[in-house]
């Protein structure tokens, strides 16, 4: 990605709060998914709890950020790749990749999901691929 955290922000138009700069860093510096206790647990002695919350919607609104399937049942972030420069709207319909040894959950861009046509009357919203397994890291 190679962009700071107030790159990052200005690009989305959005406010620059330490609060924001801090989790966005938390991201970029560990380059995989995490949950709202990942970040309380990185950032407790400078945010609270809510703070850190409200933040990850606003992300999420703003297309930084988005949501990634794992199966621990908690709901996990991971930062958008893809450039919004055309401005229009995106589908984060790609693999993730989750390691049975260390635990992370990566988004794996380079691995677009198949088209599926649902029957009539669906309408589909999200399409995940969680593949398991183990991580170059762990290998």
């Amino acid at each position: 990605m190679g962009k700071t955290p107030l790159q990052l922000l200005q690009q989305h138009q959005l406010r620059v709060t330490k609060c924001r700069k801090d989790v966005l860093k938390t991201f970029l510096d560990r380059q995989v998914a995490l949950t709202h206790a990942d970040l309380e647990e990185k950032l407790k002695d400078d945010f609270d709890r809510v703070t850190i919350y409200r933040t990850l919607k606003t992300f999420l609104d703003s297309d930084l950020v988005h949501k990634v399937l794992d199966d621990s049942g908690a709901t996990k972030y991971a930062l958008c790749t893809h450039s919004h420069e055309d401005k229009t709207p995106h589908h984060h319909e790609h693999v993730h990749f989750k390691c049975e040894k260390c635990g992370d959950t990566t988004c794996i861009d380079e691995i677009s999901l198949p088209s599926i046509e649902l029957p009539k009357g669906f309408s589909k919203k999200e399409i995940s691929l969680l593949v398991q397994g183990v991580c170059d890291k762990c290998n």
